[in-house]
Order: structure tokens, then C-alpha cells, then sequence
């Protein structure tokens, strides 16, 4: 009996050396030529077929197109409802000015729509609203949107919004004033700070020779969830949160660059007497209508606007420019670039699915291509810059990399109330710059998670 037992023994061995040699040889092979995909289980094979109405909020984004406020996204609803036929979206307008209390008000009350609009609002994105869409996503279909896209949507490793398009800010120069003062717009699109101001200052004067000024170099404003003049006040390299998310907007870089706004105003005396007191509508009215602005720092939607205005013969000639550079060498700017759609906690997972389907077809390829008529930019890799023939909007799409993202802070829209604040208070000249960033701190520091 052990005698055939050793036999067997002597037997197996060499068959199961075999067969380690061949998986060892052979295994790198298989894998190679059947590489195994990236699956995600959770994706529906199948197109969803639930039917119904979904409800959905959105802000106004002016179309070049037509002149509206809604168009755009309008017809990519009617062109969704066609495919899907059963299935309605209850569209209601927002608008900027009352649209965020609308949405602070349903989230109160519990009364918020199936989408909404999120861009990197994180205030949101903490109040447990919304559906993590990860698991309705491939690893492709995520990877194939822009990185900072994704960063503006992302907190705690999860997706919270689908991201659509992106936008930014630069410096809108009117032309005819430059060309009035004998002054070149700056080569490229690129100044120092110094120089800026220096141009500011030719831009100042005295238009009918009597004493007072009737033109001025820049106007602005100050006010929360807008970042139009932080290409300035980060440039010099100052963060609000450092890498371990401690708040840090109170060393040498930030003081250097509140001290660059502050000093337009107060020092060189470039502004329209109304920085830091007028609104955003306000600040804009003097530049695209009373014509008495220079420079205006603003969102790329205003393009669209002047080149309408120009078309109706109501315009003026107008120029793009970075923001001035400071001690990092390189134009930054601010922003919560990234306009993206939520989808609000569901029980019916079918209406889930095709909400979600919804938010694909929007943020489809073929729609990003159409996202010049909004102004604004594409979220997707392999779309790249759609303004081929548009050396303005072309200009600030080459400077997408250098947008620093408004940190994804839970507290952030309580925080940027303070800070903002603070800086206006500086700009009128209440405040020294020391003053108002230890005031900030404090603040900031005293916010209850």
C-alpha cells in the first residue's frame, strides 16, 4: 500500500511542476491578450425605463444665439423628451439674484426639485441632498471629464454633481479709451502688476478739461460667491486653506495682495468712486453702457454681451487680458468655474436612473461642442478649445490650468462672507490690511462645523 501511494506521489510531482511552468509562462500572456476591463457593477445594462415628470431649477445663461436667457438648455429638454417619450421635465427659471434663497428656502422646507444646479457650491454638497453618482458612472465616463471639473464636484472621494460646462474670469479692456490715450493693450494679454497700474493711470482723466474726472481706469465690486478681483489678491501666491485644509489667508502673500486692491483705490486713485460700494449690475453698467471704464475684471459671459451690443450698433471696440502677474510669474485666477447639475436624494431608483440619464445627454459631447453659444467652456478631455477662430475667448481658455478652485470647505459660504467683508471694508479704507486679515481670522476661526 505505501509502495503505491509513493508511485502516485512520484507521479503527481512532475505533472504539477508542469503545470506551475506552463501558468508561470503562459499566465503574463492570457493577461496581456485578455486584459480584464474596469467594470462597474452597478451600471444598468439597459437604458432606464421609467416614465413620469422630473422637476428641474436652473440660472439664466444668455445664449449668442438667440438672446435668451433659457433657450439653450430648453432645447436640450424638448430633445431629451423626445427621445424619452413619457418622460417630462418640469423646468422652473432661477434667477441670480433670488435663485440662491430660492433653493436655501427648499432645502428648509424640503421642497427642493429633482435637479438643481450645484457648480462647486460644497455648501450643498454638506447638507446631505444630494445623490453620490459614482455608482451610476463608468470609470471611463468619469475619467473622461477635466480634472479641475471634477475637483469642483468631488468632497469626501465622492461625485456629487455632474459637471457641464466651465467658466472663468479675465480682464475686459475697452479698446476705443486705450486707443483715445495713445496706450497699447498689453502684448499677449500678459502685464506685471506694475504695469497695470501705470496703464490704470493713463486711463484716469479728465475728459472735458474742467477739474473733475470723467474716466477711470477699473471698476469692480466686492461681494460674496463672486471672485472677479482674486486673480489680483492671489497673485503673489497666497492660499486661504493650506494642503491639510488649516486656514492660512493671514501670511505676507496674502497681505501683498489684499495690499494690491486696497492700493487701486486708495493709493493710486484708478477706480470709479464706487468700488466697494456698488453692486455688480452697477459696476458693469458703467463699463458696457456709460463707457467710462478701462478695465473690468469679469466672467467670459460678457463677451458675449459686448459682441452683441456691437452688432446692434450700441458697442464699442473691446480686447481680453490676464490678470496682472505677481511674485509667482503667472496669471491666476478664482473661481467656482464649474457649472455642474445635483440630483436630490430619491426613493424611486428608476426615476433615479433617468434622471441621471438626463444629466449624460446635457453633458453629452455633442452638446459640449455647442457650449460656444453660452460662452463658456467645455468639461470634457477629448473636446479641447472650441474657439478655433475666437482669439479672445481662445485666450482665456489657454489659461483654464492656472483657475485655483474655491476650496472645498463645508463652511466656505459662511467663510467667504467674512473674508470678502473684511476686503471690502479695506478698499474703502476703514481698515488697514493687517487689521482686516487678523479680523478675518478671528471670524473664521470662531464658525461652529
Amino acid at each position: 500500500m505505501k509502495k503505491k501511494m509513493k508511485n502516485k506521489r512520484k507521479i503527481l510531482k512532475p505533472i504539477l511542476v508542469s503545470i506551475l511552468i506552463l501558468f508561470v509562462l503562459l499566465g503574463p500572456y492570457y493577461f496581456f491578450v485578455f486584459e480584464p476591463n474596469e467594470v462597474n457593477y452597478n451600471i444598468s445594462k439597459t437604458p432606464p425605463q421609467w416614465t413620469g415628470v422630473i422637476s428641474f431649477w436652473d440660472y439664466p445663461r444668455l445664449d449668442h444665439k438667440t438672446g435668451g436667457g433659457f433657450t439653450w438648455i430648453g432645447q436640450k429638454i424638448k430633445a431629451f423628451e423626445k427621445k424619452y417619450p413619457g418622460v417630462y421635465i418640469d423646468f422652473q427659471p432661477l434667477t441670480w439674484e433670488k435663485g440662491g434663497s430660492k433653493i436655501e428656502e427648499a432645502i428648509t422646507t424640503g421642497n427642493l426639485p429633482d435637479i438643481l444646479p450645484v457648480g462647486g457650491e460644497y455648501h450643498y454638497i454638506n447638507k446631505d441632498i444630494l445623490e453620490p453618482l459614482d455608482d451610476f458612472l463608468t470609470v471611463e465616463e468619469i475619467r473622461s471629464f477635466e480634472d479641475n471639473a471634477l475637483k469642483a464636484v468631488r468632497y469626501n472621494g465622492k461625485m456629487w454633481a455632474m459637471p457641464w460646462m466651465m467658466t472663468t474670469y479675465g480682464m475686459v479692456l475697452n479698446v476705443d479709451m486705450f486707443q483715445q490715450r495713445g496706450i497699447e493693450p498689453p502684448t499677449d494679454g500678459m502685464w506685471t502688476y506694475e504695469e497695470f497700474v501705470e496703464t490704470l493711470q493713463q486711463l484716469t482723466y479728465d475728459s472735458k478739461g474742467k477739474g473733475n474726472i470723467t474716466h477711470y481706469g477699473i471698476n469692480s465690486f466686492i461681494q460674496p460667491e463672486y471672485y472677479n478681483l482674486w486673480g489680483i489678491i492671489l497673485s503673489d501666491g497666497a492660499e486661504i486653506f493650506n494642503e491639510k485644509m488649516e486656514y492660512s489667508f493671514n501670511d505676507e502673500r496674502a497681505k501683498t495682495g489684499v495690499q494690491k486692491v486696497i492700493d487701486l483705490k486708495q493709493i493710486y486713485a484708478v477706480t470709479h468712486p464706487k468700488f466697494g460700494e456698488n453692486t455688480s449690475n452697477q459696476a458693469w453698467t458703467t463699463f458696457y453702457q456709460d463707457k467710462n471704464i478701462g478695465v473690468i475684471p469679469t466672467g467670459t459671459w460678457s463677451l458675449n454681451v459686448l459682441e452683441r451690443l456691437s452688432n446692434e450698433g450700441k458697442g464699442f471696440n473691446y480686447t481680453v487680458a490676464m490678470y496682472p502677474t505677481g511674485s509667482i510669474k503667472k496669471p491666476v485666477v478664482m473661481s467656482n468655474m464649474v457649472g455642474s447639475y445635483g440630483v436630490t436624494k430619491q426613493e424611486d431608483r428608476e426615476k433615479l436612473m433617468m434622471m441621471i440619464e438626463f444629466l449624460k445627454f446635457v453633458s453629452s459631447d455633442e452638446y459640449q461642442m455647442e457650449l460656444g453659444r453660452l460662452g463658456v467652456f467645455p468639461v470634457k478631455k477629448n473636446i479641447g478649445n472650441i474657439y478655433g477662430e475666437d482669439p479672445l475667448m481662445s485666450l482665456l481658455y489657454e489659461n483654464i490650468d492656472n483657475i485655483v478652485i474655491i476650496p472645498p470647505h463645508p463652511q466656505w459660504k459662511e467663510i467667504d462672507a467674512i473674508i470678502q467683508e473684511e476686503i471690502r471694508q479695506g478698499v474703502l479704507g476703514n481698515k488697514t490690511v493687517d487689521q482686516l486679515l487678523k479680523d478675518a481670522e478671528e471670524k473664521v476661526r470662531s464658525i461652529k462645523p
